[in-house]
């Protein structure tokens, strides 16, 4: 019963999440998230898509977890990296995102973009299932370091902005405080997720993080 529960929390996670992103994007000369700066400038620079690159990172920080012998790679992790670049692709090329119609609507959009990512982002990974690759690394690098989630994240993600920088990726003001938003949420809702999933199941994990 609480595998279904788990799929549950992973499969809706992970469409809050990837609709999240696109709904950012929609908005992008407002700031992005610092993740999507990177892929946007690899995009810009390359060629391929969006979601492809976002595929790709995703598969470089797998990799970064494996060795640092994090213990959130699982098969939830592989289908997170190659389904969220796929969702995101699929979003924008179907636009089924709300129009842009002006500063004040805009912002709410992009409000709510954070406000998805990190609520969905926090849900996935509650699932147990395997966390997406930047989670993974992310809370790899807390167990590691002794710090909180939130600040790994605050960390990790300035380091990928000035990356995005570098590559000349679409900055503005809100990319800036994207993350000390977004992760504080992603964190209550890890944290809130885990919890419930819990106390409904209290016996031994089916699948352990």
């Amino acid at each position: 019963m609480k595998i279904y529960y788990q799929i549950s929390y992973f499969v809706i996670g992970l469409l809050i999440f990837s609709y999240g992103i696109s709904l950012s994007i929609k908005v992008r000369y407002l700031g992005i998230h610092p993740w999507d700066v990177l892929n946007i400038a690899l995009f810009e620079k390359f060629g391929l898509t969006i979601g492809t690159w976002n595929i790709i990172v995703g598969v470089t920080l797998i990799a970064g977890t494996l060795l640092l012998k994090g213990r959130y790679i699982h098969i939830g992790t592989i289908l997170n990296g190659v389904l969220v670049g796929m969702l995101v692709d699929f979003f924008l090329y179907y636009n089924l995102l709300p129009p842009k119609t002006g500063l004040m609507t805009d912002l709410l959009i992009l409000l709510s973009a954070i406000l998805m990512m990190g609520v969905g982002g926090g849900l996935y990974s509650a699932a147990h299932l395997g966390t997406g690759p930047r989670d993974g690394f992310m809370l790899t690098i807390s167990d590691l370091t002794g710090l909180t989630i939130s600040r790994v994240r605050i960390i990790c993600e300035c380091t990928v902005l000035l990356i995005g920088l570098f590559l000349s990726g679409p900055v503005f003001i809100f990319t800036f405080i994207y993350t000390f938003i977004q992760s504080p949420i992603f964190q209550k809702s890890f944290l809130f997720f885990t919890e419930r999933l819990h106390s409904r199941f209290p016996a031994r994990s089916d699948i352990s993080m």
